[in-house]
């Protein structure tokens, strides 16, 4: 990878993009002019500010840029409704699954530089994907039946989501299997769901991606981030970690109650973890996002600064699973999350990275277009046919918080109507 940015280019475009609520022409790298309000702009600010001064969210940032430009940037409302300190564009938040994004560019450096192969099977790598079992199913008694996998998981399989590993929060067989397995040392700690590549389940993918850049780079997988795609993009505030500096700027998780009412919830405690996950654990802000995406917009590169080649950021976003279905969750534990449709009627695939929608979304992104999100309402997309990217934050419980989901789509719909393609 190639052309780092320095230190203080990064804070000083960083300080360019806070100085103001929103922009039609501020570059995101090298040294930013100062931002200017666009009237045309203030349609989004509105109807964001309206989310806010309703209550029904306590507060957001909101970005959008096209390959040369920031296009809109806002923030309305609290970062902490408990002290009244007000959300700006340099707030931190947690983007949990949002790392994956970074997980997946990280392998796919690696596969550029020969050290990772996406058709190879996975345990080549990490010698504990090697030995893969199965749950075939549960007996009269309800004890987990297990069987070899039939085929190795593959760094495609990781990186698509078919390696057959669910997550616990929308799989009821992992609820069911976990049950047993916790008073069972004897059973393995997370067995596939099915057969690699037979189906399309969210899960711990990313976590065994991380583990297999870390092998295959020769670094931890902060240290191998830093090195690779933050330091050399100038995304100075995306860490596992935080400074205190960084703290005093992280939003307040809030938690809707039954009632719909948000309750604050107190800061996690600092801590430098030890061992990194690919799949979440991770911080950020919405410039900082903003700029892997839009290095992804541009074919991998940003000015002089290079993460992927362009025909890796294609393969990216080419549908990898055919016609298996992605992108539909039911969640099995409702005080986390919501159950998750995004585009109700749109068929949805997956990418080396990304979900994709194979239609075009009424009002706002077109076919082809690449999203995901973090646990707590963290979201971004990034439209490859009318070559605009965006990213919202919030710091919200349950995941797909529907207040949250509706600034998410005013916003999004405000970008193609109001700013459209520049």
């Amino acid at each position: 990878m190639t052309g780092s940015i320095t230190r203080r280019e990064a804070l000083l475009r960083t300080a360019a993009l806070a100085s103001a609520s929103m922009s039609l022409a501020a570059p995101l790298t090298g040294i930013a002019a100062p931002l200017t309000k666009s009237a045309r702009s203030e349609e989004i600010d509105r109807e964001l500010q309206a989310r806010v001064s309703a209550r029904e969210i306590p507060g957001v940032v909101a970005m959008a840029a096209n390959q040369q430009s920031v296009i809109y940037e806002g923030a309305f409302g609290f970062r902490d409704t408990v002290t009244a300190s007000r959300m700006s564009n340099d707030t931190i938040f947690r983007i949990a699954s949002m790392v994956k994004l970074l997980t997946s560019v990280a392998a796919l450096q690696l596969v550029e530089r020969g050290k990772l192969k996406l058709d190879e099977p996975a345990g080549n790598i990490d010698p504990t994907l090697g030995s893969a079992q199965v749950l075939a199913g549960f007996d009269a008694e309800g004890i987990p039946q297990l069987r070899p996998a039939q085929k190795p998981i593959t760094l495609r399989n990781l990186l698509t989501h078919t390696s057959g590993f669910s997550y616990l929060l929308w799989d009821p067989n992992v609820v069911r299997y976990l049950k047993v397995a916790r008073s069972n040392p004897a059973l393995p700690r997370m067995p596939l769901m099915f057969e690699p590549g037979s189906r399309w389940a969210y899960g711990g993918s990313l976590d065994r991606v991380g583990r297999m850049v870390e092998i295959a780079g020769g670094q931890s997988l902060d240290r191998y981030f830093s090195d690779h795609i933050t330091g050399p993009l100038g995304m100075i505030d995306t860490g596992f970690s935080l400074t205190g500096e960084q703290r005093a700027r992280q939003a307040l998780l809030h938690v809707r109650d039954a009632h719909g009412k948000l309750l604050p919830q107190s800061l996690e405690k600092p801590d430098v973890p030890k061992v990194f996950s690919g799949g979440g654990g991770i911080y950020s802000t919405a410039p900082d996002y903003l700029t892997l995406l839009q290095a992804l917009l541009n074919g991998g590169s940003l000015g002089e600064r290079s993460i992927l080649r362009p025909e890796t950021v294609a393969l990216m976003s080419e549908n990898q699973i055919g016609n298996l279905e992605a992108g539909i969750l039911k969640t099995t534990n409702p005080a986390l999350s919501n159950d998750v449709d995004f585009f109700p009627g749109v068929r949805l695939r997956w990418g080396l990275g990304h979900m994709i929608n194979v239609a075009p979304v009424p009002g706002g992104r077109k076919a082809g277009s690449l999203t995901w999100a973090g646990l707590f309402n963290t979201y971004y997309w990034i439209d490859p046919a009318m070559r605009i990217a965006g990213v919202i934050m919030m710091q919200i419980l349950p995941f797909a918080d529907r207040q949250a989901l509706k600034a998410y789509r005013q916003f999004e719909h405000g970008v193609y109507r109001v700013l459209g393609p520049t």
